[in-house]
């Protein structure tokens, strides 16, 4: 755990944390760290992250209005209309993933991929709270890109469970096995185009990525091999800001991801109901609130995301590829950002930089089938950058990568820091469950009440595992900051 007090960041790659940390150093606050440190992570974590990719940034304390900056993927054009009938988009690329004790189906190649919106996050957020100028931000990330970065044992890890999507196409496999095998933990990857595109993007902003050359590069890339981004697509994409859930747990307020998001959704009604009963809540009860959450998650409810005032309507009428930075600056300003490339669709745009997401191809994301969302409709995310407040303050900066499990490991960890009293360290480490499609996955170090046992399919895992989510944390401990990265997905916290 680190420990500071002027500022901590968690993130999930020791590089990406020490971009953030070297930030706040020199004078930035926590929404600068936070940029510098997702541009690292494009550069650190390539798999989860990218110039290709879309997110979330959630800021609140230090006397700032709370305000979500949503640059999530949006859905792209029909190809089938646009070809007056003609259905000649490309298929979606399955893929398995193994996991250990768990495996699961990926969708790939360039049906696969989304309107990205990271470019236009990251600009938004600079102009909105930076007091640091974007070329100076990108500039070590455009020296990491150039020089290479030496892979770890959790990057190679993923690359490893990946690798039938890293040599899908002749550049991405350039990029990722240049010998003709993926690359190993220990070994150099170099990515000069990206460092080129962060150059780019700090000296000339967004307005390339969605109307200019690269834009019109990856269109052109996409369409000829029958993908749907469009160049209408790319140049109507905005970044939004968004109004944040919250929700009152305990004594605290959460805040998180509001619509047309579904994980900040489903994470505040699953506290809405743990607050109903007794602290600390028991196991069955996690898990009865991860249950009723999961069985909301209807078509119904995914249409209803992108209506005004669903979410109030919602908790009414019932209460009655991703990689995460936390952010807490001595001022007391708060970022939470988590950002995604699903696991990536394959497509490297060659002289762009970008490596597409796979988010069109996500089942977490389609659970009751692929492109079914009109153009220009903001995907349903599972993610979920969440801010804990106690008496005005903030107490607790979180989120979690993951997929379907990052509402489940943010509840856990939520659970742990204010019904048990767990510092952030202790409470990141703890062993979790998930539980989804009436399979109750366990990692070790949790024994199970026998009705669960009785109830659900019990997958137990040998180890901590990356399936679980990699919770990122800052949280307040008197005048102390405390970080902790979350050990599955190699995370760390550095001090400033």
């Amino acid at each position: 755990m680190s420990r500071s007090r002027k500022g901590v960041v968690a993130a999930g790659h020791p590089l990406t944390a020490e971009a953030g940390a070297r930030v706040l150093r020199e004078g930035g606050n926590a929404i600068d760290a936070v940029v510098g440190a997702l541009l690292t992570s494009f550069v650190a974590e390539p798999l989860l992250t990218g110039l290709g990719a879309g997110g979330y940034m959630l800021v609140a304390g230090g006397g700032r209005r709370p305000e979500l900056l949503d640059f999530f993927v949006q859905a792209p054009s029909d190809r089938r209309s646009a070809d007056a009938g003609e259905d000649s988009a490309a298929a979606l690329n399955a893929i398995d993933v193994s996991f250990g004790d768990a495996a699961q189906v990926f969708h790939i190649g360039p049906a696969s991929c989304g309107v990205y919106g990271t470019p236009a996050g990251v600009c938004a957020a600079v102009r909105r709270w930076g007091t640091i100028s974007l070329e100076d931000l990108a500039a070590p990330a455009v020296r990491l890109a150039r020089e290479g970065v030496v892979l770890n044992a959790g990057q190679a890890y993923v690359a490893k469970i990946l690798a039938d999507l890293l040599t899908s196409t002749p550049e991405c496999a350039a990029l990722w096995a240049p010998e003709g095998r993926v690359l190993r933990e220990g070994e150099l990857l170099r990515n000069p185009e990206l460092g080129d595109a962060l150059a780019r993007l700090g000296k000339d902003g967004a307005e390339p990525f969605y109307s200019g050359d690269v834009a019109a590069a990856v269109s052109d890339w996409l369409w000829s091999r029958g993908g749907s981004v469009s160049p209408t697509d790319l140049a109507g994409y905005r970044a939004a800001q968004r109004e944040p859930v919250m929700i009152g747990y305990r004594d605290r307020e959460v805040l998180t991801n509001p619509p047309p998001s579904a994980g900040g959704t489903l994470l505040a009604y699953s506290l809405a109901l743990l607050n109903r009963g007794p602290a600390p809540p028991t196991l069955l009860g996690v898990v009865e609130a991860m249950a009723a959450a999961q069985a909301e998650r209807t078509p119904a409810f995914l249409e209803g995301l992108d209506e005004e005032g669903f979410l109030e309507r919602f908790l009414a009428t019932r209460l009655g590829s991703t990689t995460h930075i936390s952010v807490l600056d001595a001022e007391g300003c708060a970022c939470s950002c988590t950002c995604t490339n699903g696991e990536g669709s394959g497509v490297v745009v060659p002289g762009t930089g970008l490596h597409l997401n796979n988010v069109m191809g996500e089942e977490d994301l389609n659970p009751f089938g692929f492109h079914l969302h009109p153009a220009g409709r903001r995907m349903p995310s599972m993610m979920a950058p969440s801010i804990v407040m106690r008496g005005g303050e903030v107490e607790l900066v979180l989120g979690s990568a993951g997929s379907n499990r990052i509402r489940s490991a943010l509840l856990q960890t939520i659970v742990a820091v204010v019904d048990h009293d767990l510092p952030a360290r202790a409470a990141v480490d703890a062993p979790r469950v998930h539980l989804e499609n009436g399979v109750l996955y366990v990692e070790p170090g949790i024994e199970l009440p026998p009705a669960l046992g009785e109830e659900y399919k019990v997958v137990r895992f040998g180890a901590l595992n990356l399936f679980f989510g990699g919770v990122q944390a800052v949280q307040r401990l008197g005048d102390a900051l405390l970080g902790a990265g979350d050990p599955r997905r190699g995370g760390v916290a550095m001090g400033a």
